[in-house]
């Protein structure tokens, strides 16, 4: 059911420094159960054997359709889920192989921020008790001096150091997000997972939670996870670029690289759909015929041929390997082997055009 990929550690580009994360064949199923007995009649195939790396300093950045396994991956790449099978090693230690008495002294290393900002905070905590929760747990302040770390992280991230006093509801969204960011923060981690953190932000908060991303990024070499499904979101952040199908990476490139020439027919067919921030502009684009197949059933040898207009019968049978089809740009697709072609493919399916 799924492609065993080895991306090699040179994938990264040479500014960013050693590997915090590596991600090996890592799958997540879960079980359908049906009937009185409950007995399990399935799988849900939701993350079916990913791997990466991302290194100190590096974002690398999860893209595609809802339901892909983006969410998921996120989830248990922080041990918030159990994986079925596959390793996470963060600095060199397998954590899948880790009891949860283990796992906590891991849990500083690496930190998630949530989508919802609202959700995501206990209602009944004042902010500063919010940020300070990290630091009380593991022990690593307390009294006056955990206040003035507390007060600091504030300021870091844009909020007041008065502001500690204030409850959840008390802020507007965008400064639910940094006090979010601010308690990732708290616990100086290596990682942080960021599953759409600004999607549920409007479009100028969003552009100041991005930026203040990057400027932590820059300050303390973090390295980042970050969950989204917009483009320019992506575009704007990331360093390296993942593309998911039915819980797959179809293609990884370098941020340039794939916005550039992307070679695999989804991640072409995904950026075609990006709408352009300019009411002039027209251009033709390939509309993708039927629905995201089931993850319960996915289809078999490519999970993308039953939509894409180039298959060919080697697809329908076939499981595409992710691999290196120039330098550090891997595809998943069997007419994009290594060394080209690159240009142009030829359709073997009726084009739906729309433009």
């Amino acid at each position: 059911m799924s492609a065993t990929v080895e991306t090699p550690e040179a994938d990264a580009p040479p500014q960013h420094g050693e590997v915090v994360l590596r991600v090996r064949d890592l799958k997540k199923h879960f079980p359908v159960h049906k009937g009185l007995l409950s007995r399990v009649v399935g799988q849900v195939y939701a993350v079916d054997g990913v791997s990466f790396d991302i290194r100190r300093g590096e974002t690398l950045c999860l893209v595609g359709e809802s339901g892909c396994g983006k969410s998921t991956v996120a989830k248990t790449v922080m041990r918030l889920q159990d994986p079925t099978a596959g390793s996470i090693e963060l600095n060199g230690t397998d954590i899948t192989k880790l009891d949860q008495d283990d796992l906590r002294a891991y849990r500083r290393q690496m930190q998630i921020v949530f989508q919802d900002p609202y959700s995501s905070l206990n209602p009944r905590l004042s902010a500063g008790r919010i940020v300070s929760e990290p630091l009380t747990n593991f022990g690593l302040a307390s009294g006056a001096e955990l206040e003035q770390r507390v007060a600091k992280l504030f300021e870091r991230v844009g909020l007041r150091a008065d502001a500690m006093a204030k409850f959840p509801h008390e802020f507007s969204g965008g400064q639910r997000q940094r006090l979010g960011i601010a308690r990732a923060l708290a616990v100086n981690p290596r990682l942080i997972v960021a599953d759409e953190p600004v999607s549920a932000l409007d479009v100028s908060v969003q552009a100041q939670v991005l930026n203040l991303l990057i400027d932590l990024q820059d300050e303390f070499q973090l390295a980042f996870l970050f969950v989204s499904h917009d483009l320019a979101v992506v575009e704007h952040i990331g360093h390296r670029i993942a593309v998911m199908y039915l819980g797959r990476i179809v293609e990884l490139a370098d941020n340039a690289d794939l916005f550039g020439e992307p070679l695999h027919p989804y991640t072409e067919a995904l950026l075609e759909a990006a709408p352009i921030p300019d009411p002039e502009a027209r251009r033709k684009r390939i509309i993708l015929q039927g629905d995201v197949p089931s993850p319960m059933a996915p289809p078999p040898g490519c999970h993308f041929h039953t939509r894409c207009i180039y298959a060919e019968a080697r697809c329908r049978v076939e499981v595409p390997t992710l691999q290196e089809v120039k330098p550090s740009h891997f595809v998943a697709c069997h007419l994009r082997p290594p060394g080209g072609p690159f240009g142009p493919l030829t359709p073997t399916q009726p084009v739906t055009i729309q433009g």
